[in-house]
């Protein structure tokens, strides 16, 4: 198992109501149409990612979980890798029911979309000065 732990922030923007989906980005909100953003000005994006952690994506059967914490909130979100993903993005992170594949792709097949979130934790993600912790995992 390899673990990575970062920092993102919550933003007033913040609906989470997206079905297939769900996104961090290091970028502010500009407009309520992003649904499906979780986490702003997030440390990290695809491309900040360790090449150890790419690699290990990379494999059809590699299982990827990404946990959220914020205000005593915790949520599990799970999926799997793909050799075509390419890490390239330099802002965001998507993870993704389907199994559309983009420069922006984190994983593909997750068991949640941003809609499906405890809404307890949406109500905490759009607060600006929410620090929301994520453990990414890859097995």
């Amino acid at each position: 198992m390899f673990k990575i732990v970062f920092y993102a922030w919550g933003d007033p923007l913040i609906s989470a109501l997206h079905r297939t989906t769900m996104e961090i980005t290091k970028h502010d909100i500009k407009s309520p149409k992003g649904d499906c953003i979780i986490a702003t000005r997030s440390e990290l994006a695809l491309k900040d990612l360790p090449e150890e952690f790419k690699e290990r994506a990379k494999d059809e059967k590699a299982r990827i979980g990404l946990i959220i914490e914020a205000g005593g909130i915790s949520e599990e979100v799970w999926g799997k890798g793909h050799p075509k993903l390419s890490f390239e993005s330099e802002h965001d992170m998507i993870i993704r029911k389907t199994n559309f594949i983009c420069k922006r792709t984190l994983m593909i097949g997750a068991n949640k979309a941003a809609i499906e979130l405890n809404r307890l934790l949406v109500e905490v993600l759009k607060n600006k000065n929410t620090k929301v912790r994520f453990t990414l995992i890859i097995e």
